[in-house]
């Protein structure tokens, strides 16, 4: 057996599992380095959410069914990049996955850069750039298996929880602070087209980023380091003949599905569903994905002590019952936009515990060499979260859309009890 090296780019000898051939120092600077570059692609992601509410106040003319396709494009892309993504790993290397996958996210941002600065922008071109946005969330199934290399089992519901719920934050900053952007004169201005001369500078939320990422692709370019792990073709579509990948791609539905669809459609949804009522609320709407991101992050430690498994149950229990209320709610309209917001922060927490519970499930159940493109095929599955709310809400009521994700999420729990968290459980984990 090898010696562990770690002088060179990639690391030889390297074994998590044996404490003299583990570095826990290039294992946390890969986790953070990655996860900050996931992080601005979470960002990249949501921009589309968090600009599409102001166009027409600039002096586009898009119907409100051309704004819930804008926001729900980003995640039909992001599943199908994710589906990419997910074989990348071993082909690529973690150094030059994170260095390239960040250098894409200059696409989208630039593109939307110039697009919103002209009324005229075509809705076809538009739609071109909200699905390169899917980019900033195709990576997940990449990154999140290619960290996952450089730790320990018993350390990675801890380190992948962090990365994926401090990377899903970038999905809430961006939120939070394009209304501070866009009222700020960074590169010019763009006024209301009201005539009130108001500045909504909406090209400012792709420019301030910008930056940012060219620092990390130059970062990871030159500090990260590669694990030798390859697979063929072959055996990695494996995955497809175990019931497992199936189960917790639909759990993983439920609850990352959920964090990323009723955070991107969540603005829109209450102000078409409770119009002036919610408009104080709106500019609160971010704190539904900073909520789930967070929990997310923060449950890893308790996955890792009392396992996944109970917790994703908790989780599916409790998404089940505030997506109940939340219906109710919806149904009443008017004065119910307060307790219908509330209600969705609530369920938001329960789907960061069961987000954090999966992510341990994962590396405990499935074999190693599996492990990673579980990871990277249901988190592909999960993306389309946006993408399925946003088209959903445009073919059928929002109360009607809430009763039938009761309906999901119950079969989801019920699944996630019998097979994983109750006594004698086959698949404990």
């Amino acid at each position: 057996m090898s010696k562990l090296d770690t002088s060179q780019r990639v690391l030889t000898g390297w074994d998590t599992e044996d404490p003299e051939k583990w570095d826990a120092g290039i294992a946390w600077r890969t986790l953070w380095i990655t996860t900050i570059s996931m992080f601005f692609g979470f960002v990249t992601w949501y921009i589309v959410a968090a600009v599409a509410p102001r166009l027409n106040e600039i002096g586009f003319d898009l119907t409100a069914a051309q704004l819930y396709w804008l926001t729900a494009v980003p995640g039909l892309a992001a599943g199908i990049f994710r589906l990419i993504w997910m074989f990348l790993p071993p082909v690529l290397g973690t150094r030059k996955l994170i260095t390239l996958s960040t250098a894409l996210f200059l696409i989208p941002l630039v593109g939307w850069y110039f697009a919103v600065q002209s009324p005229e922008t075509s809705f076809a071109t538009l739609m071109i750039l909200s699905f390169m946005t899917g980019i900033g969330s195709g990576i997940f199934s990449g990154f999140m298996p290619s960290t996952g290399y450089f730790f320990p089992k018993a350390k990675s519901g801890t380190a992948l929880g962090l990365q994926a719920g401090l990377g899903n934050l970038g999905m809430s900053f961006v939120l939070l602070l394009t209304p501070w952007l866009i009222g700020t004169t960074m590169i010019g201005t763009i006024e209301a087209s009201d005539g009130s001369g108001t500045a909504i500078n909406v090209h400012n939320v792709p420019a301030f980023f910008v930056p940012w990422v060219i620092i990390m692709v130059i970062v990871s370019w030159l500090m990260l380091k590669d694990v030798p792990v390859k697979a063929n073709f072959r055996q990695q579509i494996d995955i497809f003949g175990n019931k497992n990948t199936w189960i917790l791609t639909i759990i993983y539905v439920m609850t990352f599905g959920a964090i990323a669809g009723f955070g991107a459609q969540l603005a829109l949804l209450m102000k078409n569903s409770f119009g002036d009522n919610a408009t104080k609320l709106l500019g609160w709407a971010f704190m539904y994905a900073l909520l789930g991101a967070l929990v997310r992050a923060l449950w890893g430690p308790l996955c890792d002590k009392y396992g996944g498994a109970i917790w994703t149950f908790v989780a599916g229990v409790g998404m089940t019952v505030t997506t109940a209320i939340a219906a109710i709610f919806l149904a009443r309209g008017g004065d119910a936009a307060a307790p219908f917001f509330y209600t969705m922060l609530a369920m938001s927490v329960f789907a960061g515990i069961g987000n954090a519970g999966t992510f341990k499930q994962m590396p405990m159940i499935l074999p190693k060499r599996q492990a990673g493109g579980v990871i990277g095929f249901t988190g592909a599955i999960g993306a389309f979260g946006p993408f399925i709310v946003g088209v959903l809400l445009t073919l059928m009521s929002a109360p009607t859309f809430f009763w039938g994700c009761v309906v999901f999420f119950t079969f989801a729990t019920t699944l996630a009890w019998i097979y994983y968290a109750r006594p004698n459980a086959p698949f404990p984990g």
